[in-house]
């Protein structure tokens, strides 16, 4: 069985949990760990975890959302790392850590455990970004945030996959009647920013199959997006009614099975 849990996700922190059952021992591992370290304990404790229960830790990139209390996880918890060479460089581990960080890249395959992942490049304002799919050999999840524009290779690396997290930041006309600095508007919206709702809509029109069962929209903005919007678009994409659209915010949401 593979199911996964959104621990926190939007602008103040993303965390992602997924966890495969081979029926002997289970398979946990981190995706992002943009909190600190005592509202992950907290957020793990809820499932009657702690860090000691995870086989690894993969960061999609350095900014501090995504990478939060990594290091000091890697230092108390001597959990291992994934992520590109790029991301690790900005890690800024200590040096006595004990937990390995292994590099991986775009297309590279690897395994912890039970999981296997598959990690990709996309375009956003990073040194080395990735996301990823995963599977267990039977179900197949992929995640794709922070991504400023929808690449083919992007598409073709999430094709078929039965579970989906996907960016939905900002609704343009929100965003350019917002507070924020011309420079910042323009980041966001830009090639290498964040994904709008029609983007993401898009993206799911093409990646919707019929074995496609669970899809969360992601990385909402709170300043410049609305719930009701990206339920909206998601639906059209999906065919199904906007009450059926999954949303995980700030605070990201309960189990889900892939």
């Amino acid at each position: 069985m593979l199911r996964f849990r959104s621990l926190a996700s939007g602008s103040s922190g993303n965390a992602t949990l997924i966890e495969a059952h081979d029926g002997l021992h289970p398979t946990r591992v981190l995706i992002d760990c943009g909190l600190g370290l005592r509202q992950l304990q907290a957020a793990l404790a809820a499932d009657g975890l702690s860090p000691t229960d995870l086989d690894g830790v993969f960061i999609t990139h350095e900014h501090g959302d995504h990478i939060g209390c990594v290091a000091m996880l890697a230092a108390r918890y001597r959990v291992p790392i994934w992520t590109s060479a790029g991301t690790a460089q900005s890690l800024k581990l200590p040096h006595d850590a004990d937990a390995p960080v292994h590099h991986v890249g775009d297309g590279q395959v690897f395994a912890i455990r039970g999981l296997e992942f598959r990690p990709f490049t996309v375009p956003h304002d990073a040194r080395e970004p990735l996301q990823l799919c995963c599977t267990d050999g039977n179900r197949a999840w992929g995640l794709m945030t922070d991504v400023g524009h929808v690449t083919a290779h992007a598409l073709s690396n999430l094709a078929g996959v039965h579970a989906l997290v996907l960016e939905s930041n900002h609704d343009p006309d929100l965003l350019a009647r917002s507070a924020y600095p011309d420079f910042l508007k323009r980041r966001v919206a830009g090639q290498h920013g964040h994904l709008s709702n029609a983007q993401a809509a898009a993206a799911l029109a093409v990646l919707r199959h019929d074995r496609l069962n669970t899809v969360v929209a992601a990385h909402l903005s709170e300043r410049n997006n609305r719930p009701e919007l990206v339920a909206r678009a998601f639906a059209a994409a999906l065919g199904c009614g906007e009450q059926d659209v999954l949303l995980t915010q700030r605070h990201g949401r309960g189990w889900l099975a892939v």
